[in-house]
């Protein structure tokens, strides 16, 4: 994991009996690092986004909004990687004919937003936004293809619509989100997509924060 991780986050792996390693974002290669793990001690290594798999798994999440909500028009997904809205966009195409899929990314960390206006992968600086979950510098190999084919459209939010969109859960939807989980409900508050007279579906992805960093991202929203 990221030596700048939340804290809640490593406490609960490590809580689990996980062994955490940590590594330097802006000096090491994540995925170099843990091929190198696995090699060494003979493990499996579970990519993060980059895997049929894995992509399939995440896929669920469109998968069970859908079967109990019904046809969505919209779909909004938090974007890293893009397993997520990978997988979701496979599902609600095949459930929702029509539905417009949209990822959303930090806009600090727009390598898929720079990605989707070239046609073709663009690799950017490790990004600075609070939003750690996605903080990825370019869209995976097999992720960039589904997401090219069946999405309407890569969009972006700040940090601070991020944090608004927190702060928005916490007192409406008495939901703890963490900013990268957060990223998709702000596209929805701040209109980056036009969602008029539409059925929409949101990603709220992710509780990863600790109570420090939760309660800074509250008060600097208000």
């Amino acid at each position: 994991m990221p030596a700048d991780a939340p804290a809640a986050k490593l406490a609960a792996t490590r809580g689990y009996g996980a062994e955490v390693v940590l590594y330097e974002r802006e000096r090491m290669n994540r995925a170099e690092l843990a091929a190198s793990i696995a090699r060494e001690r003979g493990a499996t290594l579970v990519p993060p986004y980059d895997d049929p798999a894995i992509i399939a798994g995440q896929g669920t999440v469109a998968l069970e909004l859908i079967e109990d909500a019904g046809p969505l028009d919209v779909l909004l997904v938090c974007l890293g990687g893009g397993g997520l809205l990978a997988g979701c966009a496979l599902a609600a195409s095949a459930l929702a004919p029509g539905v417009r899929i949209y990822g959303v990314e930090p806009e600090a960390g727009d390598d898929w937003l720079r990605s989707w206006r070239a046609n073709a992968i663009v690799s950017i600086p490790v990004p600075d936004t609070i939003a750690d979950g996605q903080r990825t510098q370019a869209p995976g190999v097999l992720t960039w293809p589904i997401v090219r084919r069946f999405c309407a459209g890569v969009v972006s939010v700040t940090d601070d619509e991020i944090r608004a969109a927190m702060r928005f859960a916490f007192e409406r939807l008495k939901l703890v989100l963490e900013p990268s989980g957060a990223s998709a409900l702000a596209a929805l508050l701040f209109g980056k997509v036009d969602v008029r007279d539409a059925r929409v579906g949101v990603t709220l992805s992710g509780g990863n924060v600790d109570a420090d960093t939760f309660a800074a991202c509250l008060a600097a929203a208000g």
